[in-house]
């Protein structure tokens, strides 16, 4: 009868390895070193060779598949050339062309790994690593997202001249409010004005809210304790 019961069990991919720990491992050390980076010198352009590690770290993190492999490997040769090389400042064509590659890019991998993670039967730690990374994945695909309608808009956020130095928001005033909008915590100091800017809050805020009650639900449903799984092994 076990034998029987075996293949049912090996329906969902196993998420195994350590490829999601090092992708949430880059994404953190971005996360916590955003604030000194600056715009530009040598802090800035170490700050952006972290963003070659994260790129790495996302193509690993779905390397299950050739296929996922190359589609993955295609988008990341020029996110790399944009998030290393050109400059985010410039309002170009390139550079908007490449912000957008990069959303593209992130979203692939989002959607890799949430498939990959919320597919697992068991909860372990290379499950945790996998679904904290698309949560601040998607936090920093909306900072490229919100950089983009800068570029167009220079005028889509107002920023408060008591808590901003800068009259149009830079990298780092828009990774903190991406962040703040989908932690639903808000980001003092900076509004969105325009249209555009107000829906893509509004998107991302419901995102952010949306994702933690899945992920907690679904979490709970996948968490067998040690004693019911043993119960159900002595009844197969």
């Amino acid at each position: 009868m076990n034998d029987e019961k075996t293949p049912a069990t090996q329906q969902a991919p196993p998420v195994v390895g350590g490829r999601f720990f090092f992708l949430f491992l880059f994404l953190l050390i971005q996360l916590v070193l955003y604030p000194y980076a600056g715009e530009q010198g040598v802090r800035y352009q170490w700050y952006r060779l972290l963003s070659f590690f994260i790129t790495i770290a996302s193509i690993y993190a779905v390397s299950f598949r050739r296929s996922t492999w190359i589609i993955a490997l295609l988008f990341a040769i020029p996110v790399i050339w944009h998030r290393t090389i050109l400059s985010e400042s410039t309002a170009s064509k390139l550079a908007l062309a490449g912000l957008m590659l990069g959303v593209a890019f992130d979203l692939l991998i989002v959607l890799v790994v949430f498939h990959r993670v919320f597919h697992t039967r068991d909860v372990t730690a290379q499950t945790i690593f996998g679904a904290v990374s698309i949560y601040l994945l998607v936090g920093f695909a909306f900072t490229r997202i919100y950089m983009f309608l800068v570029a167009l808009q220079p005028g889509a956020f107002y920023l408060d001249p008591i808590l901003n130095r800068n009259a149009v928001p830079d990298h780092s005033a828009l990774t903190f409010y991406s962040f703040g909008v989908m932690t639903s915590l808000g980001a003092a100091g900076i509004s969105p004005v325009t249209g555009q800017a107000r829906s893509l809050t509004i998107i991302e805020a419901i995102l952010g809210i949306l994702y933690l009650g899945v992920l907690v639900s679904r979490l709970i449903a996948m968490y067998r304790p040690a004693e019911t799984s043993l119960a159900q092994q002595k009844q197969e």
